[in-house]
């Protein structure tokens, strides 16, 4: 059965969820107790190897179909997002909105036939006589190479030798002047003869390889591409998402005007898809909806346990963005309480300026800035805004443009609050970003943990691989230590980043313990390097604290702080221009009362 009954325990919301930031609803958590029950007692999750996996819960309204007085019913409807232990079919939770795993398919037979494809290329690449080919090729380009590099050499020492005779003031003869032109030539031909005999005997390998492997493999590879592209293509295609105002688009009709121009692989296999578009198939009014974790993290990113999670935006925004059309949505909540941000203003010279900012105010002007509203929305245009209503900022700073110039220094996430550094001119935000470049910055952030730390009592805590490189130390006290992680941006969900051990950068920072009182933790940390989102996901890994900020909507649990408790309470520098040391304190406010 995919649809399943739920008792009333809330009324019913006016609007539906909106996605991207919320607080679940009574009913979608009832609706979710309701799948976490399912997942326990049938053990579906015991097929999935490794790692955990999001679900997702639809609360809808039946209009009667379950109902024996024919009155609107309240239903919920479940989703996992791609695939459970290698399958799609459940048959507790709603269909994928393509079914690509269909074994007689398109999609699996085209799969079967791109194989095919490949295992005539591993075939030609594994045959003895091509890999002696290449072999003998390498060797013969190798050496003939080193002994051109040799003669080079030996010419240009020469060429060295009879300048310093000619500039020695030395008498020379005329039959030396003679020699020394015909060894010049010499050298000079012999460098043309060699490098034509390398490119011919290489031509001659290469026509050889050409008429047995290399024009097959080459053919067999734009077959491949082509064919994968094609596929690619047709699957986006399948995926007909619908809205409540019955419209129906393609994924790459959804995607066209997006900045890559093209659905990211996965789109459409999301729980809130899935769902949203079952609904509309089968006449379901969606109510309210959410998604939560079940599980063990990943290796490379956070994820708790029954913790819930917004809709991802690099697959979802799109498409979710045409799916809720016709449907009356809550406002972007976050967005009212950006409007009402106010700017404080810490320190001011005609070179820079230091304010403290408050979470929920870009730092930047950004995409997410454009609500519409005439208010700037970011650091910068309002210190710009300031000076065109002439207010504060005494010392103006234009480009040629006449366009006052404001360029943060540095940048603070949206969610976090505290100080941050603007410069008034190109020279001074080159002299501060060098400052930034170079680690002579120092800078002390505060928050509260939801949780405390797991911190062994001053043994090294280690990544559980090969790897011997120690992501955590803690000093004996079990209060500070140093957290160390490789980090880069999760690809398949902007802006998350990630833990990746194979192509991260390093990150680096120190931490201090400053309360605790069982259920939250107050920390002092200090960023050493500057990677994005480093204190985050420093605080919610599971190599680092493991323990994620209060109100963190990317890497935390679901919390009620209307804000993310990390707040920028300290930075030392020297002064760009002057060179005076500087120290500037905002303390947080925070508490664990």
């Amino acid at each position: 059965m995919t649809i399943h009954p739920l008792e009333a325990c809330a009324p019913v919301p006016r609007l539906f969820t909106y996605p991207f930031c919320y607080e679940p609803h009574p009913l979608a958590v009832a609706a979710a107790r309701e799948l976490q029950a399912y997942i326990t007692e049938s053990g579906v999750m015991l097929h999935e190897h490794g790692c955990g996996k999001m679900f997702g819960v639809l609360v809808v309204q039946t209009d009667g179909l379950h109902s024996p007085d024919g009155q609107p019913t309240l239903a919920f409807l479940a989703a996992y997002s791609g695939l459970l232990a290698g399958r799609n079919d459940w048959s507790y939770f709603v269909p994928p909105v393509y079914d690509a795993q269909q074994v007689d398919g398109h999609f699996k037979q085209t799969e079967r036939e791109i194989s095919a494809v490949n295992r005539e290329i591993r075939g030609i690449e594994s045959d003895p006589m091509y890999i002696k080919l290449m072999m003998t090729r390498q060797e013969y380009a190798s050496k003939a190479a080193a002994d051109i590099e040799a003669l080079r050499q030996e010419a240009a020492a020469a060429k060295m030798r009879r300048h310093s005779r000619r500039e020695s003031g030395a008498a020379i003869s005329d039959e030396e002047l003679a020699a020394m032109t015909r060894e010049s030539q010499y050298m000079k031909a012999e460098l043309r003869r060699r490098r034509h005999d390398m490119e011919q005997r290489l031509a001659d390998f290469d026509s050889r390889l050409a008429s047995v492997y290399t024009s097959r493999l080459d053919s067999l590879r734009r077959c491949r591409r082509q064919m994968s592209d094609d596929l690619q293509r047709w699957l986006f295609g399948q995926y007909r998402m619908l809205n409540a105002l019955g419209e129906e688009r393609d994924l790459t009709d959804i995607f066209a005007h997006t900045v890559h121009a093209a659905p990211p692989a996965g789109a459409g296999d999301c729980c809130a898809p899935k769902l949203l578009q079952y609904a509309y198939r089968h006449g379901l009014r969606p109510v309210c909806m959410a998604e939560f974790w079940w599980g063990e993290s990943p290796r490379h990113e956070v994820r708790h346990h029954l913790s819930y999670y917004p809709a991802c935006r690099s697959k979802c925004l799109p498409i979710l963005t045409h799916m809720l059309r016709g449907l009356d949505v809550e406002p972007d909540p976050l967005a009212a309480d950006r409007a009402t941000k106010r700017l404080e203003t810490v320190y001011e010279d005609e070179y820079m300026i230091v304010v403290d900012k408050p979470s929920g105010m870009l730092s930047v002007p950004g995409r997410r800035a454009s609500d519409g509203s005439a208010a700037p929305m970011s650091v910068e245009e309002v210190l710009r805004q300031r000076v065109a209503d002439g207010h504060g900022a005494q010392h103006l700073a234009t480009n040629d443009d006449s366009t006052v110039f404001m360029r943060a220094a540095h940048r603070l996430d949206m969610d976090t609050s505290g100080l941050m550094i603007v410069a008034r001119n190109e020279r001074v935000l080159r002299l501060l970003q060098e400052q930034f470049a170079k680690r002579t910055v120092t800078k002390r952030y505060e928050a509260v943990l939801d949780g405390t730390p797991a911190l062994a009592d001053g043994t090294p805590t280690k990544h559980d691989g090969t790897d011997d490189r120690q992501w955590l130390t803690v000093s004996s006290d079990r209060r500070s230590g140093t957290i160390s992680l490789p980090l880069s941006a999760d690809i398949t969900d902007r802006p998350r980043q990630c833990v990746d051990f194979d192509h991260g950068k390093p990150s680096l920072t120190d931490f201090s313990i400053t309360a605790t009182d069982g259920h939250h933790t107050l920390v002092s940390l200090w960023p050493r390097t500057g990677r994005t989102h480093q204190l985050r996901l420093h605080c919610a890994h599971r190599l680092g604290l493991s323990a994620p900020i209060v109100g963190d909507p990317l890497y935390g649990r679901t919390s009620q702080a209307g804000r993310m408790m990390l707040h920028a309470a300290e930075i030392s520098l020297h002064h760009p221009v002057t060179g005076a040391p500087l120290h500037f304190l905002s303390p947080s406010g925070f508490s664990l009362k």
